[in-house]
């Protein structure tokens, strides 16, 4: 997921957390006394769930399947899906842009979806998919120090809001404190977010496509090609047996591709015209309380003491930081 600054779109939960566009929104959005209809609860409760199941499905996935293969599949199917639609709908001027703006999104696809993404996946192969949303749910710390860094203004709370939530992240990747689950793993996981909150820091700020819909499409189509070319360095693609790939996985992929890729992102694209943006922010930390529920549920990952009181942190963090914001 991104797009120009009055129009944030990331493409996905995994991590979608583009909250340095959410507030230095500029437009006049709805407020938090406005009446939200049906359609926009429904919205919201598809970017609840649906982003927060793509950790999930992310962890099938990558059981059978090549990791950056499996990325790359994902962000060129939903590459040219979404852009298909938007030529439908708006006609083919809508996916016209100037090399500029598309240089733009090329860069921002390639932090977000190779770096962040696909870090993601590839660390999904020994890190707990819930224990790596939590990880994944730092972004906006990290957005709010690239900011601060810029020279923005940042008030007390939220750099509070920061500190809190670094302190939980301390407790997720402390040596031995998070079980079997590898301490290169979670630093990878860590890397992910840190390209994530880049290209979302950066969205805000270069010549991007005007149209959310048409930025998004270009930088899942840049990000899963990048994918590509990394998995054939790899030898993913030289190894690879479509035959071996269980049906399990192939499922979790076209969940993905449609729903976590395109239709959840539709939703959040939606909401961002209609309801409260302080309200749409809260999915940055509902998203990972639905991927460990789901975790321990679906494929009974552990709920250890140091994932549950350092996630809780990392949430209560993350809270203070899009209260603060808002």
């Amino acid at each position: 997921m991104t797009a120009a600054r009055r129009q944030p779109a990331p493409t996905d939960p995994s991590p979608p957390t583009n909250l340095s566009d959410l507030t230095d929104n500029p437009r006049s959005a709805p407020t938090m006394r406005t009446r939200l209809s049906g359609a926009a609860w429904a919205a919201l409760g598809i970017v609840y769930i649906v982003w927060g199941s793509t950790y999930l499905a992310i962890r099938i996935a990558v059981e059978t399947m090549p990791p950056f293969f499996s990325a790359a599949a994902r962000f060129i199917g939903a590459g040219l899906l979404l852009a298909t639609l938007l030529a439908l709908r708006q006609g083919p001027s809508a996916l016209r842009v100037t090399k500029r703006r598309l240089g733009s999104a090329v860069l921002v696809g390639v932090l977000l979806l190779l770096g962040g993404n696909g870090l993601v996946v590839l660390a999904e192969q020994s890190v707990p998919s819930g224990l790596a949303a939590l990880l994944v749910a730092a972004v906006p710390l990290w957005v709010v120090l690239l900011r601060r860094a810029s020279g923005r203004h940042t008030s007390g709370a939220t750099i509070a809001g920061v500190l809190v939530g670094l302190v939980g992240l301390g407790v997720l990747t402390a040596p031995g404190l998070s079980g079997e689950v590898g301490l290169g793993g979670l630093l990878t996981v860590i890397g992910a977010t840190l390209s994530w909150s880049t290209g979302s820091f950066l969205a805000g700020r270069l010549p991007m496509p005007r149209n959310a819909f048409a930025a998004s499409a270009y930088e899942m189509l840049a990000g899963g090609l990048c994918c590509l070319l990394v998995s054939a360095a790899k030898g993913e693609l030289h190894s690879l047996d479509l035959a071996a790939v269980s049906t399990h996985s192939w499922l979790a992929l076209g969940y993905l591709i449609l729903f976590g890729s395109v239709v959840a992102f539709s939703a959040y694209a939606w909401l961002l015209q209609s309801a409260p943006l302080p309200l749409v922010a809260t999915y940055a930390y509902v998203n990972p309380v639905v991927a460990v529920f789901l975790g321990w549920l679906v494929l009974a990952e552990p709920l250890s003491w140091p994932i549950v009181l350092g996630g809780a942190i990392v949430v209560g963090g993350v809270f203070l930081v899009v209260r603060s914001e808002r």
